[in-house]
């Protein structure tokens, strides 16, 4: 998340058919390259017009919004927040079948949510119950684990939490494939969660 304007839309980190058949091609294809696309579109977009901020990553225009001009702050924020939590939905994922916490990052669920399925559990009924378009993430502060969740492209990283997972829960994620049935989806995203990149993030925001 370090790059600067202009800012490129990412590869995705595997085939547009590796997540079948839990997420179809189609779906991806659409996800990544209209709707991802079209955020680090704009967001560049409105960059163009204010060279001061160019040199700013996408972590630190998230976070310090209140230091942006006014009239850009919606823009980025709506914008800027889709590149980010797009870029992490896409890269938590991978199509290797499903996979558990191991180790120590194992040791440090239980710790915090008593069991890996008490975690799935709340964090299942999390992304279920986001009204509308929005995420459920897990997120780290100081150290310890927490579900959260943001409407629209907000991101937790503006409230100072480190977010390690997310689940995109706007219709446009599974609609294709799952029509009305987000519980579905949610369900079956699970077989896809890319553990050793979860455990890396949390590596990284725990020692920051």
């Amino acid at each position: 998340m370090n790059e600067t304007f202009p800012f490129q839309a990412e590869p995705l980190p595997y085939a547009y058919n590796a997540l079948e058949p839990e997420l179809s091609k189609e779906i991806l294809e659409f996800h990544h390259d209209k709707h991802y696309k079209t955020y680090v579109d704009n967001l560049n977009g409105i960059l163009s017009d204010f060279p001061k901020y160019q040199d700013w990553t996408l972590e630190n225009l998230l976070i310090h919004l209140e230091d942006l001009p006014t009239d850009i702050q919606t823009g980025i924020r709506n914008n800027g927040g889709g590149v980010y939590n797009h870029q992490l939905y896409f890269r938590c994922m991978q199509g290797n079948g499903f996979s558990m916490p191991e180790g120590d990052f194992a040791n440090i669920i239980h710790r915090d949510f008593e069991s890996f399925d008490n975690f799935s559990r709340i964090f299942t009924n999390a992304a279920t119950k986001v009204f509308g378009s929005g995420y459920a993430w897990l997120v780290c502060e100081n150290g310890k684990l927490s579900v959260v969740t943001t409407g629209n492209q907000d991101t937790p990283i503006t409230n100072s939490q480190k977010p390690i997972l997310c689940i995109d829960v706007w219709e446009h994620a599974y609609y294709l494939q799952y029509q009305n049935r987000r519980a579905d989806y949610i369900t079956n995203w699970f077989q896809l969660i890319n553990w050793d990149y979860v455990n890396t993030l949390y590596l990284q925001a725990s020692q920051s």
